[in-house]
């Protein structure tokens, strides 16, 4: 009987590249765990601002964090993070949130706090985790890291989609600029930038289209692993 080898699959980028709807897409053609890293930081965000907590307030928000439970479930299929044994669902989602999540990130004390809940995942189980650091820090020695990216407008227009299906009143020129912003933020922070790895695949898929996007990824990771399974 032969013992399934465990994979790692990093993929990093900009917000609104596509990375957590085509890795979802991946985990489950390949039947591998899918890890939105950035729903951890989100739900930390959510409760820093149930506290009236600012998120650039790093000695605020380490001063939280021991009242902090993040359960991750995988629920039909998808993953579901727990806050204190609440699923908030969409609640996270919302370009407010995007803005806690990365404030939050940048402190030390949130990044160690979710940093081995992220490895243990890993460790145990063939993933593709997204976020914007993933192949530099949390899966440094992946199999496979991608840097998947396409141009800001492209980005903040299928960020302004995706909040209009999901009901949100939002205004694409406003999702443009909070993701400029972010974008800023994230790349220029002292903790762990979001960067590509020295090693990381680039990929712009602003000329892709969903499927493409996941099949040129899938080819990637065939190329590098010699097939998945």
């Amino acid at each position: 009987m032969t013992t399934k080898k465990i994979i790692n699959i990093a993929i990093d980028g900009p917000g609104g590249a596509g990375k957590s709807t085509i890795s979802k897409a991946i985990a489950k053609k390949l039947d591998i765990l899918y890890v939105d890293t950035g729903a951890l930081y989100r739900t930390v965000g959510l409760f820093v601002k149930s506290k009236g907590v600012d998120p650039k307030d790093a000695e605020g928000v380490t001063a939280i964090l021991p009242e902090i439970s993040l359960e991750v479930k995988y629920e039909n299929g998808a993953q579901a993070v727990y806050l204190n044994g609440v699923n908030h669902g969409d609640a996270i989602r919302t370009p407010e949130m995007s803005m806690y999540a990365s404030n939050v990130s940048a402190i030390p004390s949130v990044r160690a706090f979710l940093l081995e809940t992220q490895k243990q995942i890993a460790r145990t189980n063939s993933v593709i985790m997204d976020g914007r650091d993933i192949g530099t820090v949390i899966l440094p020695n992946a199999d496979v890291k991608i840097f998947l990216t396409a141009s800001p407008e492209c980005r903040a227009m299928r960020r302004y989609k995706e909040l209009c299906e999901r009901g949100q009143s939002v205004k694409y020129e406003d999702v443009l600029k909070e993701m400029n912003e972010r974008d800023a933020q994230d790349s220029s922070r002292a903790i762990a930038p979001a960067k590509p790895a020295e090693d990381a695949i680039f990929l712009d898929n602003s000329e892709l289209n969903f499927e493409e996007s996941v099949n040129a990824i899938i080819d990637i990771i065939e190329n590098k692993c010699g097939g998945t399974r």
